[in-house]
């Protein structure tokens, strides 16, 4: 199936359902074969390979100005977020399925999980910068899942083109979900990603293997950083 992997990354007609910072987005990768991710996806979505491959990534960032679009700016959350994913699509529409997301606000993991049916889970989070070298680490609260990388950013690489690999791995603009049987789907818009190289000097996590995919302790294949975006967030709606 040919997927169009430009029509999502269109702002949607209409209001949005409210806006959030996305900022200093690490994007770690690991490709792994179909049949590893097949069953912990629900059936009615299609795994999104690369070369015939699936890829988990790994993503920690701020979120910054989080809020509905009725509230006030005054009242919108900042906190830390980490989430575990791959790629699918749903009726020739490409995105992301989560199998988990840390976040450090009790509120947020609960707004998320009752408004969107996502895997939400609180966590101790915490992370430092000192000029290129960033360290976040990610304790989920009475589980043992963990994250915890020292990384250093790189070299900028700009906007991805489409039909590249940067591309599929990065702009991403519909997440979907499962709710009582059925697929929702929610859609963000925002700027492409200004992409840097980056390199992790030590990356330690149980978090793929709490999602019961495979540890992972090898390297990772690929890692990008991003300063971060701008997004409007539209959704959720069923499918």
């Amino acid at each position: 199936m040919t997927l169009d992997r430009i029509a999502p990354t269109r702002r949607p007609e209409g209001a949005n359902a409210g806006t959030q910072r996305w900022r200093e987005l690490l994007f770690v990768h690991w490709s792994v074969s179909l049949d590893e991710v097949r069953a912990l996806v629900p059936a009615a979505l299609e795994l999104d390979a690369w070369e015939g491959r699936a890829w988990i990534g790994a993503v920690p960032f701020r979120m910054e100005q989080i809020r509905p679009s009725w509230l006030p700016g005054a009242l919108a959350l900042d906190f830390l977020e980490l989430n575990l994913r791959t790629y699918v699509h749903h009726r020739g529409r490409p995105g992301v399925w989560f199998f988990s997301l840390e976040a450090s606000s009790w509120l947020a993991v609960r707004a998320a999980r009752v408004g969107w049916s996502l895997p939400y889970w609180h966590a101790r989070m915490r992370t430092e910068r000192d000029g290129a070298r960033v360290l976040y680490a990610s304790s989920r609260r009475g589980h043992d899942a963990r994250f915890d990388v020292d990384y250093e950013i790189g070299d900028a690489l700009g906007a991805s083109a489409p039909g590249t690999f940067e591309h599929f791995l990065l702009e991403r603009y519909l997440l979907f979900a499962a709710h009582r049987g059925r697929i929702l789907e929610g859609q963000v818009h925002h700027a492409p990603y200004p992409a840097h190289r980056a390199r992790v000097l030590r990356l330690e996590q149980t978090l793929t293997a709490a999602a019961g995919l495979p540890a992972l302790q090898r390297a990772p294949e690929i890692l990008h950083w991003s300063p971060g975006v701008d997004v409007e967030v539209f959704g959720p709606r069923a499918t």
